[in-house]
């Protein structure tokens, strides 16, 4: 019989690590950095807790790093056969992966800095730009519903997840004594409501099925509402005169918020003179968005149509880039009439930093929240309603507006969850949930087994047979 392992995103959202171990093969699906806290954030320097050198293949559902940042340190670790995944998940996995590098090399340099006045011993990187090279050299890229066979008596086929580009339901099958099962990832399920990019495919038949929690727990705003609320705000900051200042996540909700963007200039209802995307790594995703309209919904790419062509960039002419320092400084010089889209997007980092110091104090300001903010971050303190915002040993008094939206997420909610499961035929696959903090996948359970399903919540180390 064939086994699975748990080990991670079990006990919250981050680490994604499943382990399948079958007569003939192992197989990795998902090498996930943990991230949030710096006790969880240790976890990556510890071992992996399996023999990296016998893993014959490794699988990627999509690009997100707690889906896939630790594969540089697998390759470190000794691993060296094929890494599976979708055209486009490649393509991303290369910038965020390098850009992972960069952070961490930067983090580690001011460590040690502090590490060296106090007479401590210094550290290294997780891993290296070196590492990250080595490991994007494995990537094996295929497209949506082709069947590949990736190991002895193992195929995989990739569905689309519609939550970021590239994003995949993966399907495994596994072949032992002339029996397949198959095993069904759900990775992260998308948010049908979200731009661009297509609904969750259909899977109707599996032996197990892993099924992610993120939002088990409750359903988002309507997309209508949201979206009413977005333009609402953006005409007030056009009437008053003020920035806006939209804290950027890079993958996805960047590229959604240009298109919604697109949505109110096309109809006559964005005055700003320019929208300024203003994260390097922001702009290189939006470049490989743009390599991928043929995956976009069909809806969306109608609307995005101009003659034979559409881009992002033609949807929404005033659309540009600023990508050195200096061409994001110089935004300061504009007093009004412009959207500035920064990363990062809780705040904790990048340009926007620089941005909320310029701007924060204005009362003619407006900074839009339009992703989730964790607790302990500088979003999340602002979205709270903190009065000042530290930047190094000065505060910055906040009496620009603040706004969050809660309609944008790339992650399906409760009731899209329930009803992409409930596609299965009869009898039902055995379901464990994961990725979703505890309580989250109690409350998901209960509606479950409400709908006539028999859901389990797996422990880190847990194994199954089947």
């Amino acid at each position: 019989m064939a086994k699975l392992t748990f080990f991670g995103a079990t006990q919250g959202v981050t680490g994604s690590a499943y382990l399948l171990e079958t007569k003939t093969s192992r197989v990795l699906l998902e090498c996930g950095l943990f991230q949030g806290r710096r006790e969880e954030e240790k976890a990556n320097r510890e071992a992996f807790p399996f023999e990296v050198r016998t893993l014959n293949a490794v699988v990627l559902s999509h690009a997100h790093l707690d889906h896939s940042g630790r594969l540089p340190k697998l390759v470190t670790d000794g691993y060296g056969g094929p890494v599976f995944m979708t055209h486009p998940t490649g393509e991303l996995l290369e910038v965020m992966l390098k850009d992972a590098a960069s952070l961490q090399q930067r983090d580690v340099e001011w460590e040690n800095k502090q590490r060296r006045r106090a007479g401590k011993a210094e550290i290294e990187p997780l891993y290296s730009m070196e590492d990250v090279d080595a490991a994007l050299s494995l990537c094996e890229p295929g497209d949506y519903g082709q069947r590949r066979a990736i190991a002895e008596g193992v195929d995989v086929r990739f569905r689309d997840a519609g939550h970021i580009l590239g994003s995949s339901i993966v399907e495994i099958f596994v072949t032992e004594d002339n029996v397949e099962k198959k095993l069904v990832f759900s990775g992260d399920l998308g948010n049908s409501c979200a731009a661009l990019l297509r609904d969750p495919e259909v899977v109707e038949d599996a032996d197990v099925l892993l099924l992610e929690s993120t939002y088990g727990d409750r359903n988002h705003r309507p997309m209508d509402q949201t979206l009413e609320e977005f333009e609402a705000i953006v005409e007030k900051a056009s009437a008053n005169g003020g920035k806006i200042l939209i804290p950027a996540f890079a993958v996805g909700r960047t590229q959604e918020i240009i298109f919604r963007l697109g949505e109110l200039y096309q109809k006559g209802k964005l005055r700003h003179q320019a929208v300024y995307l203003d994260s390097p790594m922001a702009i290189a995703v939006t470049e490989i968005y743009h390599r991928y309209q043929h995956v976009y919904n069909s809806e969306d790419a109608r609307a995005m149509r101009s003659g034979a062509s559409s881009s992002l960039h033609r949807f929404l002419p005033i659309l540009r880039y600023t990508t050195t320092t200096a061409e994001s400084m110089a935004l300061n010089k504009i007093a009004a009439g412009a959207i500035i889209i920064a990363g990062s997007g809780m705040c904790n980092g990048g340009r926007i930093r620089h941005h909320f110091k310029q701007n924060l104090w204005r009362n003619n300001a407006h900074v839009i929240f339009v992703g989730f903010q964790a607790q302990g971050t500088p979003g999340r303190a602002l979205v709270d309603g903190a009065k000042t915002f530290r930047l190094g040993a000065e505060k910055i008094a906040v009496k620009a507006r603040i706004h969050t939206l809660g309609g944008f997420s790339a992650h399906a909610s409760q009731s899209q969850l329930l009803d992409w499961i409930n596609n299965f035929k009869q009898p039902h696959p055995r379901l464990y949930l994961i990725h979703g903090e505890a309580e989250t996948k109690i409350t998901l359970q209960r509606h479950l087994d409400q709908a006539g399903w028999s859901a389990e919540i797996p422990d880190k180390g847990e194994t199954i047979s089947f």
